[in-house]
């Protein structure tokens, strides 16, 4: 599998924010471990297609990839050659130019071989170096319920080493938010410090809940009695269940509010559950049922349809 991020995503390099995010979702949804358990090429396109976005969704990270500076990782590319040439031309380096390496070809070969020679040789009246390097960082997509998204939570990214990495998912986060786990990432070099975890979200849809920004939003199906009588009855929130007044008379496409049932994010007041109910009529219409309502059609007639013509 190519590591280059547009390649791994299968778009152009010229390809929009939206482009880039439409194409990973597609294949976070195709690839996902929960769709394929078992299928380790499954699991490490999912891997690499969170990685991939990761780097394209940030422009700058995107620009500086697109001009060579960092690799497919985010990592700096390697400038060694640079590094030593640029230490060998200095004035006070006393290994500049020496008389040992008359000869030798280019300097800043020269001096990299030197350099090895210190690390590996400290006994042999070298001066030993040591390098400092912090971890590479790591990239991960991780797919949550929706009820875990809403209230928060805790979940557990499997590493491909076999360890395990706890998450934990904020209050009320949106589809596609990434999280930064600092120092969870590669361990550092030398005393370095360890890079940084990103764990990308993706909110797995919910059979019954939708989010309208912070309100949750439901159908409710309700009896034709129900709508006609009027009812107490049962109906879900992200917290639980609870009861609902359905008031005599309803319609269907009519909505309910419950005031702070919703989403309540960090700093931010919950939102609102809207319940749109929904008058389901019986699977069948029986001879009782049908001489009522002809009894009563020729005493109660109405046109629902009356306003509904005229804003035709």
């Amino acid at each position: 599998m190519s590591d280059n991020p547009y390649d791994v995503l299968g778009v152009s390099k010229t390809a929009s924010a939206d482009e880039i995010k439409k194409a990973y979702r597609k294949i976070a949804k195709e690839s996902h471990p929960d769709l394929h358990p078992g299928d380790g090429t499954a699991e490490a396109r999912f891997k690499a297609a969170g990685a991939a976005f990761e780097l394209l969704k940030d422009p700058e990270k995107r620009a500086r990839f697109d001009r060579g500076e960092i690799d497919a990782s985010g990592q700096e590319r390697p400038q060694e050659r640079q590094f030593y040439r640029d230490f060998a031309e200095q004035p006070n380096n006393p290994y500049r130019q020496g008389p040992r390496y008359e000869g030798f070809g280019d300097e800043a070969d020269i001096f990299a071989e030197f350099l090895r020679r210190q690390r590996g040789h400290p006994g042999e009246g070298y001066q030993e170096y040591s390098f400092r390097a912090r971890g590479a960082d790591a990239q991960y997509a991780l797919e949550v319920p929706f009820l875990e998204a809403a209230n928060g939570g805790s979940m557990r990214i499997t590493l491909p080493g076999g360890g395990n990495l706890e998450v934990k998912i904020p209050k009320g986060v949106a589809d596609g938010t990434t999280l930064r786990l600092r120092g969870k990432g590669g361990p550092g070099h030398g005393g370095g410090a360890p890079g940084d975890a990103y764990v990308t979200l993706s909110v797995k849809p919910h059979a019954i809940f939708t989010r309208d920004g912070d309100d949750i939003v439901i159908t409710l199906p309700i009896t034709l009695y129900e709508a006609v009588l009027g009812a107490k009855v049962e109906a879900p929130t992200i917290a639980g269940p609870v009861k609902v007044t359905v008031p005599k008379g309803a319609s269907s496409g009519q909505v309910l509010r419950l005031r702070g049932r919703g989403v309540a994010r960090a700093g931010r007041p919950a939102g609102d559950q809207r319940i749109e109910l929904q008058v389901v009529m019986p699977k069948e219409v029986d001879a009782a049922l049908s001489r009522f309502m002809e009894s009563w059609s020729q005493t109660h007639a109405y046109d629902p349809r009356k306003d509904w013509r005229a804003k035709a």
